[in-house]
């Protein structure tokens, strides 16, 4: 306890000089934010390897359901996850924030619970028991939050805009890391029956026949180990940063115990409104701040002398125009984020139709087969992608995302400034959504039922991924950015964020469930682009909400406590 204690108030202590720049070179407590970044690169680890298998997985529990239930059954798959988020991602900030538990406690708790999930999800012989278990690990991942926190406390101010630049680069990695790993373990009885199947090393005379029950296990076992791994890291290596943290006494620990604590955190919660917000000001304030470094030290030492009078503002006067236009473009753009990524899955991997199968199809639903008006695009016909191209084609996103990342953004929003490059990149959006459908009539070497194949297609693919790409890397961290400098005042930041947070999962939710209806109608309807171009308008509307957001101070609105006080240069600034 001492010993965190003293580490956190010496890199609290830790500033630029004013001949010291911030750079990556001198970023403090390397090893600290190596952890971090690796706890976010396992948990995006599972999500991608979870994208990759996760309808052939679905197929695989009942082989005669139609392409449109399978799309409707992924949206639930997927949606499950973020859903049991929305309810449990405030409770589990309260956790972090409680002296008994801290934030390295939650991080831990999500790393191994989702390891759980992961682990079940593999073992599961149906629909039903694969929702389950994602609506588990959601329900018990709290990474998200607690890693933010972590990085903000362990790593000084000026150094916040490149420290969080490793979670980005973390989910790039872990996007080509995921598909192509977990690909190489689906069905391993026979794609690897030298090690797994009869006569083999490792399976004996019968072969690992738990391995020909259960094909996908293997691929969730490899994302099990990661988190469980992590989380011994986590547990040994990583300092907690509360600094009320108290160590629990496992002499007198008892279940009674942990829920009665439960219990008062919860209802101290309702009862304490926002002056929790107000007590924790120092340790979220400027979190992602997009100031430079004099106005941040300026506003850092206005808020030091606001704790001795301690403003508090109420939850119904959070609501100024830019908050709720913040969070209407941050819906948005969560939506068809959540959409594409559920979209695309089932794009590669749906069956590609021949001339003869469209006229079958058509014929079956009693529709007139007239072939000379329809091209490929119209047709409800996907890619026919095998898991390993589904892999690779996943790869794409996260080089490309890594490479724009680490080379493009930071001399770029240095340049143009955050809020011109988030609206310059917004439409990048409806335009990849808007192509993406025509995939499927690029000249293939190989004719249908075959997967797509050849230079051209595989150019296709990359041009798509590219756009979207491009503009998810510029957006994403702005949203984050934004959200943050919307706050009102520096005493309902917490609030603000906790906002945010249920506004992304509930959108993120909604945006694949509502997808694979609309692609279900597609395959019905017999119209491939339909889910597509619907999504794509979609994000085109965002692209008109993002002209009423603008970028805040963080402290836009004065209560009566911060008038007796001088305010800080940067929002004098501000208000004029």
């Amino acid at each position: 306890m001492m010993e965190n204690t003293r580490n956190q108030d010496h890199v609290e202590s830790v500033g630029p000089t004013e001949s010291q720049i911030p750079t990556f070179k001198n970023l403090p407590n390397k090893d600290q934010l190596f952890i971090l970044a690796l706890s976010r690169f396992v948990d995006f680890f599972q999500q991608a390897a979870l994208q990759t298998f996760m309808v052939h997985q679905l197929q695989s529990f009942d082989p005669s359901l139609s392409q449109a239930t399978i799309a409707y059954q992924a949206g639930i798959l997927q949606g499950s996850f973020t859903a049991a988020q929305i309810i449990t991602s405030i409770i589990w900030g309260r956790v972090a924030d409680h002296p008994a538990f801290g934030r390295k406690t939650v991080l831990n708790i999500g790393l191994i619970g989702t390891g759980i999930g992961c682990a079940g999800l593999g073992f599961s012989s149906n629909f039903q028991q694969a929702v389950a278990w994602r609506l588990l690990t959601g329900a018990i991942n709290g990474t998200v939050g607690s890693a933010r926190t972590l990085v903000a406390e362990c790593i000084p101010k000026p150094w916040h805009s490149r420290a969080f630049l490793f979670f980005p680069v973390a989910f790039n990695f872990a996007n080509v890391a995921g598909p192509v790993f977990t690909s190489l373990l689906i069905y391993p009885y026979t794609n690897m029956s030298s090690l797994f199947g009869p006569h083999s090393l490792l399976g004996g005379d019968d072969g690992l026949t738990w391995m020909r029950q259960y094909p996908f296990a293997l691929a969730n076992l490899l994302s099990t180990a990661l988190l469980f791994t992590e989380a011994v890291l986590v547990h040994s290596g990583l300092h907690e940063t509360l600094k009320a943290k108290q160590p629990m006494n496992m002499v007198v620990f008892s279940p009674f115990q942990v829920a009665r604590t439960c219990y008062k955190l919860l209802t101290t919660r309702f009862k304490m409104g926002d002056r929790h917000a107000s007590s924790v000001v120092h340790q979220n304030e400027g979190l992602l701040a997009n100031s430079d470094d004099h106005d941040e030290n300026e506003v850092q030492s206005s808020h030091a002398k606001l704790d001795g009078v301690t403003p508090r503002m109420s939850f119904f006067q959070i609501w100024t125009p830019n908050l709720i236009w913040t969070l209407l473009s941050i819906a948005i753009f969560d939506f068809h984020l959540g959409a594409f990524a559920n979209l695309w899955t089932l794009f590669l991997a749906g069956p590609r139709l021949s001339n003869a199968d469209f006229v079958n199809e058509e014929r079956s639903q009693g529709r007139n087969a007239s072939l000379h008006w329809r091209t490929d695009v119209t047709r409800s016909s996907g890619l026919g992608f095998s898991p390993i191209l589904i892999g690779n084609s996943m790869a794409i996103l996260g080089f490309v995302g890594g490479a724009l990342q680490l080379l493009l953004y930071p001399s770029v929003t240095q340049r143009f400034g955050l809020l011109r490059c988030f609206r310059w990149s917004l439409p990048l959006f409806p335009v990849a959504y808007f192509l993406t459908p025509f995939l499927s009539s690029i000249p293939s070497r190989d004719a249908p039922p075959a997967s797509a194949s050849g230079l051209l297609v595989w150019a296709g693919i990359s041009s798509v991924l590219v756009l979207q790409v491009s503009a998810r890397t510029f957006t994403m961290p702005a949203a984050i950015i934004l959200l943050n400098n919307a706050s009102p005042h520096p005493s309902v930041l917490g609030t603000v964020h906790g906002l945010g947070s249920a506004d992304s999962a509930a959108f993120r939710t909604l945006g694949p469930m509502i997808a694979a209806y609309w692609y279900g109608v597609s395959v019905e309807k017999g119209i491939g682009q339909l889910a597509w171009w619907l999504v794509a308008v979609i994000a085109a509307i965002g692209c008109i909400i993002s002209h009423r957001v603008r970028n805040g101070s963080g402290h836009e609105i004065l209560l009566p406590e911060d008038i007796e006080l001088e305010p800080p240069p940067a929002l004098q600034r501000t208000r004029h």
